[in-house]
């Protein structure tokens, strides 16, 4: 699942019915057109409850889309990781204390 942005009813479709085929049609409720003959489509209330249910995955990974944007580019690990292999680890311990501090200011849940 894509953590970056919220889920849409789509989402929870495909998560339904992955690999099948249908359109959701704008203006109405439960617009939904099934193209695909091989399944049966999702009823509005299994797909409202998965809905939620993808919803609540994304709220349970605000930590990650925070931590993202502030975590060192990895360019630096790989330098880092370079300068290692010739026996400073000084770079390579500086990006791991730098991850840490991100970790540490944005805890993952219990």
């Amino acid at each position: 699942m894509n953590y970056k942005n919220p889920p849409m009813l789509g989402d929870a479709i495909v998560a339904l019915r992955p690999g099948s085929e249908f359109a959701l049609k704008f203006g109405g409720d439960y617009n939904l057109e099934w193209l695909d003959p091989n399944t049966t489509p999702p009823t509005q209330e299994e797909a409202e409850a998965k809905l939620q249910e993808l919803l609540q995955e994304y709220e349970n990974k605000q930590y990650w889309r925070q931590r993202e944007p502030e975590y060192p580019p990895i360019s630096e690990y790989v330098d880092a990781c370079y300068w290692a292999s010739k026996g400073d680890t000084t770079k390579l311990d500086e990006y791991y204390a730098k991850c840490e501090a991100v970790k540490t200011k944005y805890p993952k849940p219990e």
